[in-house]
């Protein structure tokens, strides 16, 4: 088994899938294509989707499926590690079973007094809406990353991934590896993960940005960063280009990449911005868009950690999101067909 070098930390949580309707969605106040918090007017939700004939329950969590897309692509067992905290019960053994039948190192947090998380995705025609109850993803501390048998964990790595998501959770553990990682040279990625965290955790995400070496995110999460960040611009393109200049406390180049669906992939560096053409895909084929996003940034990260240029790693990550929308949530079966290529410039 290899020494991981790259590690995701963030919320593990079981979703619980099922094609649902829009009268379900007005029900419950819900949005499509969005990710919020459950609140207590959520929690009928979970109960209804299990009744579903079509439910699935599938290992989730933004960071943990993107690290499972990374480990998949690279194909060598045991390359990536993921923390984050779990409950002592049935999901949390499914979560385990899952991540480590994918190749990932889990070295998760037990609570034995909360429950695992779940995450309701509601599927309506291929467009998901995700509602998140952490749980015990939420007891997350600080003090599991210092404790002995994960400190090895994160010094051994040279690529840590976060997704925002875990800004609601433990900003402390996203300083202190953000922090490591610009001490020792190695290599910090976050993601954007959904307009909420711009709106109403802006100051954890503003105090982490300086230590960002790539920042990720979507058309409609680039477009809450601008607002929060007051650029006047409302381009995408643009507000990757000047979110790529914001101050590096390692004094380095940001890259910053926006994902827009079928659209181009926008990648900022220094305020230079690079579109790259998305592969099409027969719209028969695509079974639920849930996870595009997070597959894109495994398959980034995989080529990343094996020190391809950028326009591989973008290839890769169109290439897994394909992969991913063709099957209901986070599907990883058999091996990558893919072969490192650089991805297409759009051509304006």
């Amino acid at each position: 088994m290899s020494a991981p070098v790259l590690l995701g930390v963030g919320n593990p949580l079981l979703d619980i899938s099922a094609d649902a309707d829009m009268e379900m969605v007005k029900k419950y106040e819900l949005k499509m294509s969005n990710a919020i918090l459950a609140e207590e007017k959520h929690m009928p939700i979970y109960g209804e989707l299990q009744k579903a004939k079509s439910v699935k329950y599938i290992a989730g969590g933004a960071t943990q499926n993107s690290i499972r897309v990374a480990q998949w692509m690279m194909q060598k067992e045991g390359s990536t590690a993921f923390i984050g905290c779990v409950g002592k019960d049935d999901y949390a053994k499914k979560l385990t079973e899952c991540a480590e039948g994918d190749g990932v190192k889990v070295m998760y947090l037990e609570d034995a007094d909360t429950p695992t998380g779940t995450c309701a995705c509601l599927i309506v025609d291929k467009e998901r809406s995700l509602v998140a109850n952490l749980a015990a993803a939420n007891k997350y501390k600080i003090d599991h990353m210092k404790s002995e048998p994960i400190v090895p964990i994160y010094t051994g790595v040279s690529m840590v991934y976060i997704a925002g998501f875990f800004l609601t959770v433990s900003p402390e553990t996203i300083m202190l590896l953000a922090e490591h990682c610009s001490d020792k040279g190695k290599t910090f990625c976050m993601n954007l993960s959904a307009p909420f965290i711009m709106m109403f955790f802006s100051e954890p995400l503003k105090k982490a940005l300086p230590y960002m070496d790539f920042l990720f995110g979507n058309e409609g999460e680039a477009a809450e960063f601008g607002k929060m960040m007051k650029y006047e611009e409302t381009d995408v393109a643009k507000i990757a280009a000047l979110a790529s200049k914001e101050e590096s406390v390692k004094g380095k180049k940001r890259t910053v990449v926006f994902t827009q669906g079928s659209n181009c992939t926008c990648v900022a560096v220094d305020g230079k911005v690079t579109k790259y053409v998305v592969p099409k895909l027969d719209a028969k084929k695509i079974v639920d868009v849930n996870g595009a996003g997070d597959a894109f940034v495994g398959g980034f990260l995989s080529q990343l950690s094996e020190k391809k240029d950028i326009p591989t790693c973008v290839d890769a990550g169109h290439y897994a999101a394909q992969v991913i929308i063709q099957s209901s949530g986070t599907n990883l079966s058999g091996k990558p067909s893919y072969e490192p290529k650089k991805a297409e410039i759009v051509q304006e």
